[in-house]
């Protein structure tokens, strides 16, 4: 975080006349600016609207007579001379009165000579377009663990004096607890850690695991990104030889000794395929071998109604993931949310603006980020997503052949505790020409519930019969799957 204080305190020296900070944690990007002022010969001031303007040093509460509205703060500011911060917490709501605008035009003209500073903090800092070219935007970045670490002590400590609490955790356990709470606020991380030693006023090793779910519950309802909890590992897939061998040979190149060998962090894949082939299956199975977590992101849900919301929605996304890193990120079914950037569209361009912010961050990130994003229809996106330096590889999953098919059939018996070798798997593959992997798993689902209504155990009829009676997609769709085989002929790589 003192780099964060630095290029903050920064930007005040270099007398910005207004600076923006878009955050949900008002008290900590107010301490922030605080930090930043404290080294300044400088008065700092804090304002919303309920308790007016007063001065943070010396610590205060007295506010300053007839400065609780907009209109009246910015007139005070205006009159004074001496060089200050000041940091409006309410404002960006008000700023579509004209009158308002006029004023902080006016500030930001004489602020310079007068070396004052306007740090507007606020949840959604969209200004207006007469205002955005006199503002510095400014990130505050997730906690790190230097931060993490000082929550948990602090909360501890402050849970302490109301109950009798006790912690027995080793110095490697304590920072696996660091380590599970990245990518929380610093609030929902000092929540977190209240629920679990409140649960038994105790923190342990046994807290980990419910930080972990604690943790996800809490990234779940942020409605960005899902927390997915995958025990698929590679051996469980069938077939995809040639990605599995692909994500075999980078497993591990994504730590700091691949960093030090001179390795960069690989980038990602882009799945392409015949629905219900195995690319969600790949992309639990990548996280679950390589011992990572995994973060969905689904594109449709960054869409929001108020304009600069989904803009807004995609950056903390990306950001939260970032500070979770390392981890593998699934992009799922990439062309729904994006499909309308590769042509004219009627959103006024948001489509393409949230599509190329993503692009320039795939391509540019530092952060140990491996990017799976899946597809069915490549042929709705923009080229520039397949070109090289966006993902690594592209490959297409195709429907199984012949002996992957028998794979298939094996892996799914063993899964429902029935032996493979009791089936003649051979001619269940001959049976399936053209089903995809999911559609041989319902049919062995279907087959099951048969068996069940007769009371008796699953046999070859069984599975035939429901084989018989099932339209795979590739009939119901062979023109589309057709298409899109033609398309990645020459373009994709195999994925088995």
């Amino acid at each position: 975080m003192s780099d964060a204080v630095d290029e903050l305190r920064l930007l005040i020296r270099s007398r910005h006349p207004i600076i923006t900070i878009e955050t949900d944690e008002e008290r900590r990007a107010t301490d922030r600016v605080r930090q930043a002022v404290d080294s300044l010969a400088m008065q700092c001031y804090v304002w919303n609207m309920v308790d007016g303007l007063r001065a943070t040093a010396p610590a205060s509460t007295q506010t300053i007579p007839g400065t609780a509205k907009p209109d009246d703060v910015l007139a005070h500011i205006m009159s004074k001379g001496w060089p200050a911060v000041f940091v409006l917490t309410d404002l960006c709501m008000h700023l579509r009165d004209a009158a308002l605008q006029r004023i902080l035009r006016s500030f930001a003209q004489t602020a310079r000579e007068r070396q004052q500073t306007i740090v507007l903090i606020d949840p959604a800092t969209k200004l207006p377009d007469a205002l955005t070219r006199m503002a510095a935007p400014f990130e505050i970045p997730m906690p790190d663990e230097t931060e993490i670490e000082q929550i948990i002590r602090d909360t501890f400590k402050e849970l302490s004096r109301f109950s009798s609490i006790r912690t027995d955790l080793t110095r490697s356990q304590f920072q696996h607890i660091i380590r599970t709470l990245r990518g929380l606020t610093a609030h929902e991380a000092r929540m977190a850690v209240s629920r679990v030693i409140l649960d038994d006023d105790c923190l342990n090793a046994d807290d980990i695991k419910r930080l972990l779910d604690v943790k996800r519950e809490m990234v779940r309802e942020g409605g960005l990104l899902e927390y997915i909890d995958s025990e698929i590992d590679m051996d469980d897939l069938g077939g995809l030889n040639n990605l599995k061998r692909w994500l075999r040979k980078r497993a591990g190149a994504l730590t700091p000794k691949a960093r030090e060998f001179g390795l960069e962090p690989p980038r990602g894949v882009l799945l392409l395929g015949v629905q219900g082939c195995g690319k969600s299956a790949a992309c639990k199975a990548v996280a679950a071998t390589w011992k990572m977590p995994l973060l969905r992101l689904d594109p449709g849900q960054l869409y929001d109604k108020y304009v600069g919301e989904s803009e807004r929605n995609l950056r903390k996304a990306i950001k939260q993931a970032e500070a979770m890193a390392p981890v593998v990120l699934w992009i799922d079914e990439i062309e729904k949310a994006f499909a309308s950037a590769g042509a004219e569209s009627t959103d006024g361009g948001l489509s393409k603006r949230m599509f190329g912010t993503l692009l320039n961050w795939l391509q540019d990130h530092k952060s140990p980020i491996f990017c799976v994003a899946t597809a069915n229809d490549i042929t709705a996106l923009p080229p520039e997503l397949v070109r090289k330096g966006r993902f690594d590889e592209l490959f297409f999953v195709d429907l199984p052949g012949h002996d992957v098919r028998e794979l298939i059939f094996a892996i799914h018996l063993l899964s429902r505790k029935r032996d493979p070798g009791g089936f003649n798997l051979s001619a269940l593959a001959d049976a399936s020409e053209g089903f995809s992997g999911a559609e041989i798993e319902q049919a062995i689902v279907g087959a099951l519930y048969a068996a069940f209504g007769h009371d008796r155990d699953l046999t070859q009829d069984d599975l035939l019969a429901e084989l018989r009676d099932t339209r795979p997609l590739s009939i119901t769709m062979a023109e589309r799957v057709a298409a899109l085989r033609a398309w990645a002929a020459n373009r994709c790589v195999p994925a088995d």
